[in-house]
């Protein structure tokens, strides 16, 4: 989520960016990526608490909170794609953002009431506590040192071949910083990683 909407610009480069697609469309296409990362832990996470209701036999109340989150994405698509551009004095084709924003917020909404109804069946749950601001701090960290690297190495200032490998290799940059800045805090899954790369060594 975080890369979708920090670096959704090389992303986009890496994949399209080349012939007529030039940087300012793949600015475009990085703010619909930065759209639809508001939505991408809350749907991770929705579907997850949607197959434990049916593991409960319950598909009934899944079902109502999906037509919950299908409605609000109507009426907030409706809003950001159609009615919010122009209200603000961006071109129309901007109201993607709007579509893939609006989405994601009707994401959260079924989260929350999905996992509302789970703990009212099983009672509290979720990850120990201090885990997600220590996520969210190594991905953020990540991040700012491959933002550093952007302004320092201004990969669209490169013919396409240069441009590509630049954005790869900041990309893997944060990954590597994400996944250190884990295993430092002490995240489980990080040093399951590290050890495993011990292992094999």
């Amino acid at each position: 989520a975080v890369v979708f909407l920090a670096l959704g610009h090389l992303v986009a480069g890496i994949v399209l960016q080349s012939g007529r697609f030039s940087p300012s469309d793949a600015t475009w296409v990085w703010v619909t990526l930065a759209g639809s990362s508001v939505g991408m832990l809350a749907g991770a996470v929705g579907r997850l608490l949607t197959s434990s209701f049916y593991a409960l036999d319950d598909t009934r109340t899944p079902l109502r909170f999906a037509i919950v989150r299908i409605v609000l994405t109507l009426v907030l698509g409706y809003t950001g794609a159609v009615w919010l551009p122009p209200a603000l004095g961006l071109p129309a084709r901007w109201g993607t953002a709007g579509l893939t924003a609006s989405a994601g917020l009707a994401g959260w909404v079924e989260f929350v009431l999905l996992r509302r109804a789970l703990e009212q069946r099983l009672g509290a749950f979720g990850m120990p506590r201090g885990r997600v601001p220590r996520l969210w701090g190594a991905a953020l960290l990540a991040a700012g040192v491959a933002w550093a690297l952007v302004s320092w190495v201004r990969p669209d200032a490169h013919g396409d071949l240069v441009r590509t490998l630049a954005a790869i290799g900041i990309l893997g940059v944060f990954g590597g910083v994400y996944l250190v800045a884990t295993a430092m805090l002490q995240v489980p899954e990080a040093l399951a990683l590290f050890a495993r790369f011990v292992r094999r060594r």
